[in-house]
């Protein structure tokens, strides 16, 4: 696919959530991604766009033929993922000491959720319990609630998965320097931890309390909140600068609304603002908003996204194999990505990689008959 990252050669070790999200991207900005998935194996999520783009091939790595031909595509490619527990690529004879031996100026990407070291390393954990530790979760929700679960959207995709691909393109920039590859360590839980960066600047300047759902950015702030509509749907509220404040006030008709600037009467401008958005539906409020600095946008479900006029005009969503998804992203003005290709069924790209690495069609039906490819 064409992009900015054409050329680029990666091969992926099949995974769930954070790898191959970040090899998603890799794939949508022009890389040649090669899955290797488990022979027989069917897809651990059936149907996860995260896996467009890519071709697959079939080999069961647990055999020392199969490790063979991992190690083969890695001595001809860029970038290697994996995202399995620490020691388990080793144990298969693809560890990076393997692969850099076969390949030096190699990218040995490692994705997990406690990292490559520490106590925590070989425990099993998820997304909300790498966020948990990182200090992630804690602060999310409303005052007397327990922390709201934002997805797996904290940790395994934006400190896991795009961490992932930031790494190795740092990596990949350094080697042109040095000549020579090096290990990722990416863990969701320096991933996760790093997003609060600005929370952490926030306390230390006192700007937040540390009361969760109490401050300005969390909720706590009634001009930073979400609001129910007349019909049940919602409107996000962002209104923080005086100027849009200023219009926010004007497009709800609440001249004679407290003073924004007293915590104290927070309740009260909380309870006027929810009073005035009751009067009208989402997209009533919506309409009456557009033009305006007034900082109010409706609250799409995930299916309504595509449809919005802002995204439709940029093409911030596409379809794919018949699933609308979101684009990909960034933008590039000389090199831009192309349309992105439905994920491959498991094992279907075999023949013609294996091929490109000069197996015979007779090798490669040998190793099919044994069960060492799909």
């Amino acid at each position: 696919m064409p992009g900015p990252l054409e050329g680029l050669k990666v091969v992926e070790l099949a995974g769930l959530a954070p790898a191959p999200f970040g090899c998603m991207v890799l794939a949508d900005l022009g890389a040649s991604v090669v899955r290797v998935d488990r022979v027989g194996g069917a897809p651990a999520v059936p149907g996860d766009v995260l896996g467009r783009g890519r071709r697959s091939i079939g080999v069961d790595v647990r055999r020392p033929e199969g490790a063979e031909l991992v190690l083969r595509l890695v001595a001809e490619s860029d970038v290697l993922v994996e995202g399995f527990r620490p020691g388990v690529t080793e144990r298969l004879g693809i560890g990076p000491a393997q692969c850099l031996a076969r390949n030096p100026r190699l990218v040995y990407g490692r994705m997990t959720g406690w990292g490559q070291s520490g106590p925590l390393a070989d425990r099993a954990g998820h997304d909300i319990n790498y966020i948990a530790v990182a200090g992630a979760l804690e602060p999310i929700g409303r005052p007397g609630q327990p922390p709201t679960v934002p997805l797996n959207l904290v940790g395994d995709f934006g400190g896991g998965g795009l961490l992932l691909a930031l790494g190795l393109l740092a990596a990949l920039y350094e080697r042109e320097r040095s000549g020579r590859g090096q290990v990722v360590d990416a863990a969701m839980v320096d991933g996760a931890a790093l997003l609060t960066t600005f929370l952490h600047g926030m306390s230390s300047a006192g700007a937040w309390s540390g009361g969760r759902g109490g401050n300005l950015l969390d909720g706590g702030a009634p001009f930073y909140d979400v609001y129910e509509a007349a019909d049940g749907r919602y409107v996000s509220v962002g209104a923080l600068e005086e100027k849009f404040y200023a219009e926010l006030v004007a497009l709800l008709d609440l001249a004679d609304a407290p003073d924004r600037r007293d915590p104290a009467r927070w309740p009260e401008l909380r309870a006027r603002i929810a009073a005035a958005i009751a009067t009208r539906t989402r997209d009533e409020w919506a309409a009456l908003a557009e033009g305006t600095d007034a900082c109010l946008a409706p609250v799409l479900a995930p299916g309504e996204a595509p449809a919005h006029g802002h995204n439709a005009e940029r093409g911030t969503f596409v379809e794919v194999g018949g699933v609308p998804q979101p684009a990909p992203a960034p933008r590039f003005d000389r090199t831009p990505a192309g349309e992105p290709t439905a994920p491959p069924a498991t094992g279907a790209d075999t023949d013609e990689v294996l091929a490109g690495l000069g197996l015979t069609g007779d090798e490669v039906a040998a190793l099919r008959s044994a069960g060492v490819v799909a």
